[in-house]
């Protein structure tokens, strides 16, 4: 990957000016990025769906309440039939794709199963769908400043409430949301 910075771990924070409806006031952690692509998942939006909902549908009970009230989110949207558990959990799942700083991405029923068990990992998030870019298409949005990036922050993820999150990243940056403009231009 000569000359090309990957941002996996970081948050991409959608501008404010971003009218698409699937980045609205959104914040991306960037799983996988090459000089093929990028993947993430959108961290801050929520499906109409819950985990206890999603687990039933998977023939999977629980009896915590707590667990079962948690909201799904809406990853992106391509494959937005598709669960994905972004979690902090150094156990081995049958299929995880592992971060560099500690995160993970798993896509196997098991995680799901020792979760609604009640021996999942302690802090994790479930997204149905996930965001991709083609080669080329994530530098290009940067250019044209759709987006803020900072590395990720663990806090954001699993202890600031989902509608802080958007403020919350950008203020990892130092950035107040609310005195960016909504609309982008390039001096």
């Amino acid at each position: 990957m000569s000359g090309h910075r990957s941002l996996a771990e970081h948050f991409l924070i959608a501008m404010p000016a971003m009218d698409d409806p699937n980045f609205f006031r959104s914040v991306t952690l960037v799983c996988q990025h090459d000089e093929d692509g990028a993947m993430g998942l959108v961290v801050n939006l929520p499906s109409d769906f819950s985990l206890g909902g999603m687990l039933d549908q998977m023939k999977l009970a629980t009896e915590d309440e707590a667990l079962a009230a948690q909201p799904v989110l809406s990853g992106g949207p391509v494959q937005p039939d598709r669960g994905f558990v972004l979690h902090d959990d150094p156990r081995h799942w049958t299929s995880t794709l592992r971060l560099p700083g500690g995160l993970a991405v798993t896509t196997s029923r098991d995680i799901l199963e020792a979760t609604a068990a009640g021996n999942g990992p302690a802090h994790m998030l479930v997204t149905l769908g996930y965001a991709g870019w083609e080669a080329g298409q994530l530098e290009h949005e940067l250019a044209a400043n759709s987006w803020l990036t900072v590395p990720a922050e663990t806090r954001v993820l699993f202890e600031t409430p989902m509608a802080e999150r958007w403020h919350a990243a950008a203020r990892c940056l130092g950035v107040d949301l609310e005195r960016l403009a909504d609309y982008a231009g390039h001096a």
